[in-house]
C-alpha cells in the first residue's frame, strides 16, 4: 500500500461522560460502555504507544451546549503535552468565548458541530482564530447533519454544507457516520471522500475496526481517521498500526 503519512493522522478517541472515559453505541447516551475512570491515564497510554494527536469529546458538553468536563479534559491536554502530543476537543463548543477558553487551556484545535450550520459564524471563527484551529464536525445519518449531541437529526446535506464551509475559509472536517459509530463496522469512507472533494481535509470517524480500516482511510487520501472502540476492545493495536503507517505497509 502506498500510504502518505505526511497528510494522514490517526486520532485515538477519548470520550468523556461524567468525568469518565466511555464509548457510545451509535451516539446513544443510554448505550454506553465505561472503559476507565481515569481519562488522563488513557491519554498517557495512547501517547506512550505513539499517538501524536488525540481526539477528545466532552459528551456532557455536546448535550448541554457548553463545556462540562473542562477539568478532566485539561488533565488530558497536560498529559498529552508531556508526551509532545496535541489534542483536539469537541462537544458543546458554539461560541468564540468557548473556543478561546479551550485554546487558552492548550488545546490545539476545536471541533464545531452544531454551530457548523451557521456559515457566517464559522467564517468569523476562522477569521478570529485561524483555519488550523477550527474543525467542522460534520456528523450525521444518511448524509444529513445531526446536531445537539446527535440527538437532533436535520435535513442539511453534509456535502453541501462542506462546500459552503470551504468557501468561507474552513479547511478541516471531522466526518462521522453516526450509524456506524461504536459498531466496528468500518468507516464511511465514501462520505469522507465526498467531503474531502469539496476541498476540506476530511477525518473519517465512526466504525473503524482494525488496521485494514485505518490503512484504507489512509489510502483513500483522507486527512486522518479517528479510532475509539477498536482501541479499547483490542481489535486495533495502536503501536502496530502506527508502525504500518510509517512504513507505508
Amino acid at each position: 500500500m502506498n500510504v502518505n503519512q505526511q497528510i494522514f493522522t490517526l486520532f485515538p478517541a477519548i470520550d468523556v461522560l461524567e468525568g469518565r472515559c466511555v464509548r457510545l453505541f451509535k451516539g446513544d447516551y443510554a448505550a454506553k460502555t465505561e472503559y476507565s475512570q481515569d481519562p488522563a491515564g488513557v491519554a498517557a497510554k495512547w501517547c506512550e504507544q505513539g499517538a501524536t494527536y488525540l481526539h477528545v469529546v466532552d459528551l456532557d458538553g455536546a448535550k448541554a451546549g457548553a463545556g462540562v468536563n473542562g477539568d478532566v479534559i485539561g488533565q488530558i491536554v497536560a498529559t498529552a503535552a508531556d508526551h509532545g502530543a496535541k489534542v483536539e476537543v469537541g462537544g458543546g463548543i458554539r461560541t468564540s468565548a468557548a473556543i478561546d477558553a479551550w485554546l487558552s487551556r492548550g488545546v490545539a484545535r476545536v471541533v464545531i458541530g452544531t454551530a457548523s450550520r451557521n456559515i457566517a459564524l464559522m467564517q468569523s471563527f476562522v477569521e478570529q482564530f485561524g483555519a488550523d484551529a477550527i474543525v467542522a464536525g460534520l456528523d450525521g445519518r444518511d448524509g444529513k447533519l445531526a446536531v445537539d449531541g446527535w440527538l437532533e437529526q436535520t435535513d442539511t446535506s453534509i456535502v453541501e454544507l462542506a462546500k459552503h464551509l470551504y468557501e468561507v475559509g474552513v479547511r478541516h472536517a471531522l466526518v462521522t457516520d453516526v450509524e456506524r459509530d461504536g459498531t466496528l463496522g468500518g468507516a464511511n469512507l465514501e462520505l469522507a471522500q465526498a467531503v474531502q472533494a469539496t476541498g476540506l481535509g476530511a477525518i473519517a470517524s465512526g466504525g473503524i475496526r482494525d488496521a485494514a480500516d485505518v490503512l484504507a482511510a489512509a489510502n483513500a487520501h483522507l486527512a486522518g481517521a479517528v479510532a475509539g472502540k477498536s482501541l479499547y476492545d483490542g481489535t486495533l493495536d495502536l503501536a502496530d498500526v502506527l508502525a504500518a503507517l510509517r512504513e507505508g505497509a
